[in-house]
């Protein structure tokens, strides 16, 4: 199973949180369809649980769904300490070798007859003994292993995998974003990032925009497009000059930042 993670929404207020839930949850899905992807996607609590026969694809897919902080694929089972001991044991083979020193970083959601240290630690031991020439490290192990408990099930796993942040992709309504050049590119992607959804006018190649949303809607120059809220350009601090505001907002998310670093952050996230 993948955990997937948010974690700006977790800032909003409740019916706000609800409401970003439901649409990060149709993102993912949509983007999975886009995939060709077959999964089922539950909320629960300040995570979503998704299940799939192809867990890399997923990963790879909901990895490009603004909104999703970090996501892991995890091994499951039941809440009781001998469960998770056993479970992590048989996790652990093969995913650290001899010489190699390790950490448990356990906590729990929930009712229980232990406590994250008691549940760590237990673990802890059934890895150390399942395994050869392994040593525990607390500070700075080779490979940490995670145990989520959440009410009556728990999840293992050893890696962080990251997502691009954010909030999801139309929250925060329409804005018609011009790319002619990188700039432009980043400019749109970084709206995007904030909830917005792009309308992209230009000249220059869509295509990596195409990747974080799999409904992206390009316009013709001139073209009216009804319910902007915004405009999005990519231009530098000395191009400042020759912009002309109209009836909604401009926006320009990369004016503080150098060639160089445009180069570098869309070279990040291709």
């Amino acid at each position: 199973m993948l955990l997937v993670r948010y974690s700006e929404i977790g800032l909003k207020s409740k019916p706000v949180r609800r409401m970003f839930e439901m649409q990060l949850k149709d993102n993912m899905m949509s983007m999975l369809s886009r995939d060709g992807i077959e999964a089922i996607v539950t909320p629960a609590g300040s995570r979503f649980y998704v299940e799939s026969e192809d867990l890399d694809k997923a990963a790879d897919s909901l990895r490009r769904v603004f909104g999703v902080a970090s996501l892991s694929k995890a091994a499951v089972c039941g809440s009781e300490m001998d469960d998770i001991c056993k479970a992590a044991a048989e996790y652990s083979q093969g995913r650290i070798g001899p010489g190699l020193s390790f950490a448990v970083r356990a906590r729990r959601e929930g009712t229980h007859k232990y406590t994250s240290m008691d549940l760590g630690r237990e673990a802890g031991s059934a890895i150390f003994l399942s395994n050869t020439d392994i040593r525990v490290n607390l500070t700075d192990p080779d490979v940490t292993f995670y145990i989520e408990v959440r009410n009556n099930a728990a999840y293992i796993f050893h890696e962080y995998l990251s997502g691009p942040g954010g909030l999801p992709l139309g929250c925060q309504g329409k804005v018609i974003a011009n790319v002619d050049n990188e700039r432009g590119l980043l400019s749109a992607w970084m709206m995007m990032k904030r909830g917005c959804r792009a309308i992209v006018c230009g000249s220059y190649d869509v295509s990596m925009l195409e990747r974080y949303d799999p409904s992206l809607r390009t316009a013709e120059a001139g073209e009216t497009v009804n319910g902007i809220l915004g405009k999005v350009s990519g231009i530098s601090v000395d191009e400042l000059d020759s912009v002309t505001v109209g009836d909604v907002p401009v926006y320009f998310p990369t004016i503080g930042m150098i060639d160089t670093e445009v180069k570098e952050m869309l070279n990040s996230i291709r």
